[in-house]
């Protein structure tokens, strides 16, 4: 069936060729469904508009998909820790610890290095709803939780660490498309094949206009006209999807080697190598990046070079200690 929306049309991703269409229509204060159609080569859509609305508020999909990573998170690394002889139950122990100091973590790490909207107007720290979240910030606060949980349970805590890996990864997965909802964490202009379409009008509507000003987007609007009304998109690169995606064959990565790792630590060098390099290279492409003071240096990126460092250094001293440990 081939229909089309007169509304509101807050994303869509463009995939060639350009007569067909996938398009993502969103309404404040509810969702619309996704539905596939076709456009005439002038943009115009010349079919009668039919919707379906799900009465939830776009904000609220956020922490319905942070929480719902959290979970498949659990459940993956329960399954790893039957596979390694451990007990899963430690498991769901330790995501009642570490779940809420997470969250803390990743809101304080956006916070500081985005003080500047927030030094005036305090109470809206405290408001997740609208995003706002550091995954770097997340999952140190999560691997500090983790040491001291191991501790207080005598539990190896590399390969506590080995095992959540995995589970994080699909969690990181999961959270990205949070972004998706709350339209953030996208790049600058792009025409590519995965370009993603956000309407101006959207930007204007919420007071949010003065984040693309200075990254050149509104110099490539690209206008559409659906039943007689012109809408203006941005039209930006997906950077939430590209780090989706090479999350996703980090976690492959990681799945098809995890039988043949020569020490407890080393699926969780892995991913900090991995994730390091690629989160690097994705953070240059956004437009939200978080700078140190007025350096015009991105915190992630520096961030992601003592990951990868880290990663790098663990993985050279644990392949160092194993093989000293095979020649004894």
């Amino acid at each position: 069936m081939s229909v089309c929306f007169s509304n509101l049309h807050l994303i869509r991703l463009k995939f060639p060729p350009p007569r067909d269409i996938i398009k993502r229509h969103y309404q404040t204060g509810g969702l619309y469904a996704v539905y596939r159609h076709s456009v005439s080569a002038s943009g115009n859509c010349p079919f009668p508009c039919r919707k379906i609305h799900f009465h939830r508020k776009l904000s609220d999909y956020y922490g319905i998909i942070i929480a719902c990573g959290f979970l498949a998170g659990l459940v993956v690394a329960q399954q790893e820790a039957k596979r390694t002889g451990q007990n899963p139950e430690i498991y769901m122990d330790y995501l009642l610890w570490m779940m809420i100091p997470a969250i803390i973590g990743a809101r304080i790490y956006y916070v500081v290095f985005s003080w500047d909207a927030y030094k005036d107007n305090i109470p809206e720290i405290f408001n997740l709803r609208h995003g706002g979240l550091g995954i770097v910030g997340g999952v140190t606060m999560a691997i500090i939780v983790l040491l001291i949980f191991a501790k207080v349970r005598k539990q190896s805590a590399l390969l506590m660490l080995d095992t959540m890996t995995m589970g994080l990864l699909l969690g990181q997965i999961m959270g990205r498309w949070g972004n998706f909802f709350n339209r953030e964490a996208f790049g600058g202009y792009t025409n590519g094949p995965l370009a993603m379409q956000i309407p101006l009008k959207y930007f204007e509507q919420y007071g949010r206009v003065s984040e693309l000003k200075t990254s050149g987007i509104l110099d490539h609007l690209v206008t559409l006209t659906v039943n007689g009304e012109k809408l203006s998109y941005i039209q930006v690169h997906p950077t939430f999807l590209y780090e989706g995606l090479w999350n996703l064959f980090i976690l492959l990565c990681i799945f098809l080697y995890r039988k043949h790792k020569k020490f407890d630590g080393e699926l969780l060098c892995i991913y900090l190598m991995g994730y390091g390099a690629g989160r690097f290279f994705i953070e240059g492409l956004r437009v939200d990046q978080l700078i140190i003071g007025h350096t015009g240096i991105a915190v992630t990126q520096v961030v992601c070079i003592c990951i990868f460092a880290g990663g790098l250094l663990g993985m050279i001293l644990g392949r160092i200690r194993h093989k000293k440990g095979k020649a004894c």
